[in-house]
């Protein structure tokens, strides 16, 4: 899987951001053809993000472009134009307001057509898809499992908490009166399972408060916590924060390594199904919660600081 620990918007018709993004630290980005882009500059915005695309210079990120969703003019010509004039230097195209699995499958279909039409590896572009209202939540578990080509599960907070009627104007941030919990916590759990059960990452949506990092951060560890594998950044102010809130630690990054390290030495050299490592038994289920922090880490380019000793656990 691609590390997608930030994934930083970037306006598709501003050929200053466009220039600026490639410089950040972001995992990804998402040259934006919907939300960001005025309905009078849709059109245009398109050759802007084939330029962008095909100059390079992206330093390994991987890049996305957001088409607009279905329900408008514009999606079926985003796709075709995008993927025609830049689908050789595209990683993936993100679907906003998938409301069913028809929409992701509308994608899929369309994108290999194009493959098989502009001679490109068929099946090498990935989607994603935004997860942005009531429907959308509802008919998840079908999205999730509606192309192989679907690598992640978004969640576009915005759109979802009007679509529900949330009473709040801050994206991210608890609704005024709720005071029990987390009023978040049953759709970021929703996204997680469905992306889960599946194969896929989940990724959490924005937090529009740009100049507030330290509120970022906060409501970047609660996704983390619960298992989310990045978040949108609307600003580079956020990318640093968002980088180290979803990586592991170095010292739960160099224990998982070492788990990992002494659960096969015990398999394969000592013939025992668990092991110690120092005070503490690993077994087969140990290792698969290694797995999960080793893996995070390597994506996030971590190098280990501590190495097995077989002759001393």
């Amino acid at each position: 899987m691609r590390s997608r620990r930030t994934t930083l918007a970037v306006p598709g018709s501003n050929p200053r951001f466009i220039e600026k993004a490639r410089d950040l630290p972001a995992d990804e980005f998402f040259l934006d053809l919907e939300d960001a882009v005025a309905p009078s500059a849709k059109e245009s915005a398109r050759a802007t993000v084939v330029a962008a695309l095909n100059e390079g210079g992206w330093d390994g990120k991987t890049r996305v472009v957001r088409v607009n969703d279905l329900d408008t003019p514009w999606a079926y010509r985003d796709v075709i134009e995008v993927v025609e004039g830049a689908g050789a230097n595209l990683d993936a195209v993100m679907l906003p307001k998938a409301r069913d699995a028809s929409h992701v499958q509308w994608l899929d279909r369309l994108l290999t057509q194009i493959e098989r039409a502009m001679g490109f590896e068929p099946g090498r572009i990935a989607i994603e898809a935004q997860i942005e209202d009531a429907r959308g939540m509802v008919e998840i578990d079908a999205i999730a499992a509606s192309s192989p080509r679907l690598e992640a599960l978004v969640l576009g907070p915005g759109d979802l908490m009007a679509s529900i009627n949330m009473r709040t104007l801050v994206v991210g941030e608890q609704p005024p009166g709720y005071t029990e919990g987390d009023a978040y916590h049953y759709i970021l759990m929703r996204i997680l399972m469905a992306a889960r059960a599946h194969g896929l990452q989940a990724v959490d949506g924005p937090y529009f408060n740009v100049r507030d990092v330290e509120a970022f951060t906060r409501v970047a560890r609660r996704s983390a916590a619960l298992g989310f594998d990045g978040k949108w950044v609307l600003h580079p102010s956020q990318i640093e924060a968002g980088n180290e809130v979803f990586s592991p630690s170095q010292e739960d990054y160099d224990r998982a390594e070492l788990i990992l390290d002494a659960y096969e030495h015990s398999v394969s050299v000592e013939g025992r199904g668990a092991a110690r490592l120092g005070d503490e038994m690993i077994d087969e289920a140990s290792r698969k919660m290694a797995l999960v922090v080793a893996a995070k880490g390597r994506a996030a380019g971590m190098s280990r600081t501590t190495r097995f000793d077989p002759s001393g656990h």
